[in-house]
């Protein structure tokens, strides 16, 4: 049951013009297409390889259905057959996909050595992320010399509700693009978590009303404080730079009070480039 209230919050939130996905009201909207792609998403960090009973309780489609979707998948290079497992998992074909948007990502390029000198002066490790439907993907991270502690790979995934970079995404798109986003995260945490986790985003929306960046101190994990800013791209893309470290070497205080104001900076900084 929580994995299909899930997949139907994760569809809600996944429309890129601000509108929430409803399939059953779009006549040009291709389900079979969707129900593919949500086979794809099913993989992730923590479920490399599935069979396709474990893709039928993570997306909520019939049996029968995964297993149509599995098998063009895999004779379209999507996906590869493990059959000594005999459970699936992403192949080149969705690498090629992903390589090709983060190589072509030019902001990344340019902020690299904006980011380098940023990690380098507050020892905190430095993050450019960017929205995807209910979470935030890293798509680069930089450390300062010598610092193995906070090491995020490209790819990986935050959620937007406890984190400083969803929070500040959340705070810096359109008061509609928020509804879509509070509709479907109701959703996905339901009656017993989300006015709790609304409570967070509405304490971040007061800090960036008031400072221009939001803070996560120990919400996604007990042990990092984080700060978060928008970074607002020329082709109207907003993605989010943030700054974190292990609590016990960066106290809340310090981040809110000066760490948090340098990352609006640098923030500003990598806008003036034009990308």
């Amino acid at each position: 049951m929580l994995e299909e209230k899930e997949t139907s919050a994760e569809l809600l939130a996944a429309s890129a013009d601000d509108e929430p996905v409803k399939p059953e009201k779009d006549r040009k909207f291709v389900e079979a297409l969707s129900r593919g792609l949500d086979v794809l998403r099913a993989f992730g960090q923590e479920s490399a390889i599935l069979g396709n009973q474990d893709i039928s309780k993570l997306t909520g489609l019939p049996k029968p259905t995964v297993s149509r979707m599995t098998y063009t998948l895999t004779k379209l290079g999507y996906l590869s057959y493990n059959t000594q497992l005999e459970k699936y998992q992403l192949s080149s074909g969705v690498l090629a996909l992903g390589y090709a948007y983060v190589s072509n990502l030019r902001v990344r390029q340019l902020a690299r050595p904006y980011m380098d000198e940023f990690a380098r002066q507050t020892n905190m490790s430095v993050g450019l992320t960017c929205a995807d439907r209910l979470h935030m993907i890293y798509v680069e991270n930089r450390l300062p010399p010598e610092a193995s502690l906070l090491r995020m790979d490209i790819g990986l995934k935050l959620p937007m509700a406890t984190t400083s970079a969803g929070r500040a995404y959340y705070c810096a798109v359109s008061d509609k693009r928020r509804k879509v986003l509070d509709d479907a995260l109701e959703v996905k945490y339901g009656p017993e978590s989300w006015p709790e986790k609304k409570e967070g985003l509405n304490r971040a929306m007061e800090d960036y009303s008031k400072y221009g960046f939001c803070l996560s101190l120990g919400e996604w994990d007990r042990n990092i404080n984080s700060a978060g800013v928008p970074v607002h791209l020329q082709d109207g893309t907003t993605m989010t730079l943030t700054c974190a470290a292990p609590s016990y070497l960066v106290s809340a205080e310090k981040l809110r009070e000066s760490t948090a104001h340098q990352l609006s900076m640098l923030a500003g900084d990598i806008e003036s480039l034009g990308v």
